[in-house]
């Protein structure tokens, strides 16, 4: 596998190509997703993941697949608060299920765009500065510490949030949603619609937890090429993880404390590098066994109703 232009434009075109598969075929009409579909096209994504994964240990090596694996799992693991919120939101505004799929469509597009732009902007300012290696280490034992301690998932205030008291400012909006519309016009003036609303706090949410999920894969490596792959791979398989999980996120209450001690280990990995390197293998069994240790812990010590 060469990191070359053409691969990136037939990767980009794979990739869209999937998207608009998905919003113009099989989700063409509005509808409530199950959990049975929910859990299809989760296996499905999973499935496609790990056969990308696999193309990438034998062209580029046993340690570029690890790294690419490590890095999925990261994402994947932190993607977890953002589905959180993502049903904060949802329910607040009060947005019908047929509609949801939507809304997390064209948030992820937006999400694998503004990415792409921190993962080359960080990966350029780390290939140059190679000290801010080092800070990256000290951010990311901070956040996980800071995560650690906060106790829960983070909450989200929609009615004193900046961005939709900028959007209730600055633009005329429906009081009411108007089907699976971001725009109407009325009497020859377009308005937003409350899914436009969800959807800019959808990008913004993700804009927040990529600040802790970009640093964290750019510490497993600074491959540019496995560094983004790793992200689309796990960002478009988020929707389908969202409705499969969206009735069972609070049952892995003790997840929370697992991914703020991944993020405390990945910031030491880096920290220790110059006087003790942990191998790839080590790595990834240490991401890997924190995860299932803290999803055991939550079924084993249920978490007592309010």
């Amino acid at each position: 596998m060469e990191n070359t232009p053409l691969f990136w434009l037939l990767f980009t075109t794979f990739i869209i190509g999937l998207l608009l598969l998905d919003l113009l075929v099989f989700n063409r009409n509005a509808h409530e997703i199950k959990l049975r579909e929910a859990l299809g096209w989760s296996a499905f994504w999973v499935a496609l993941s790990l056969a990308f994964n696999y193309v990438v240990y034998r062209t580029m090596g046993p340690q570029a697949g690890l790294q690419w694996l490590t890095g999925y799992l990261v994402e994947k693991a932190l993607s977890v608060d953002n589905l959180f919120v993502f049903l904060l939101i949802f329910s607040y505004f009060k947005v019908p299920a047929q509609y949801q799929h939507r809304i997390l469509f064209w948030g992820v597009l937006g999400a694998l765009i503004l990415r792409a732009v921190f993962i080359l902007v960080g990966g350029a300012l780390l290939a140059r500065f190679h000290f801010l290696i080092y800070l990256l280490g000290a951010f990311l034992m901070y956040t996980g510490v800071k995560m650690g301690l906060s106790g829960d998932a983070p909450e989200i205030d929609p009615e004193h949030n900046p961005v939709v008291r900028f959007l209730s400012r600055h633009l005329p909006i429906t009081r009411q949603i108007e089907g699976d519309q971001f725009f109407v016009r009325r009497d020859g003036v377009r308005f937003a619609t409350p899914l436009f609303v969800v959807l800019v706090m959808v990008e913004t949410t993700d804009v927040v937890f990529a600040a802790d999920s970009i640093p964290a894969i750019l510490a497993i490596t600074r491959d540019t090429f496995i560094v983004f792959t790793s992200n689309v791979f796990a960002l478009l398989g988020l929707r389908a993880m969202y409705f499969a999980l969206a009735s069972m996120m609070r049952l892995f209450h003790y997840l929370h404390y697992g991914l703020s001690l991944i993020l405390v280990f990945i910031g030491a990995k880096i920290l220790l590098e110059s006087f003790f390197a942990i191998p790839m293998p080590v790595a990834l069994g240490v991401v890997g066994g924190l995860l299932v240790l803290s999803v055991l812990a939550s079924l084993i010590w249920p978490k007592q109703a309010a």
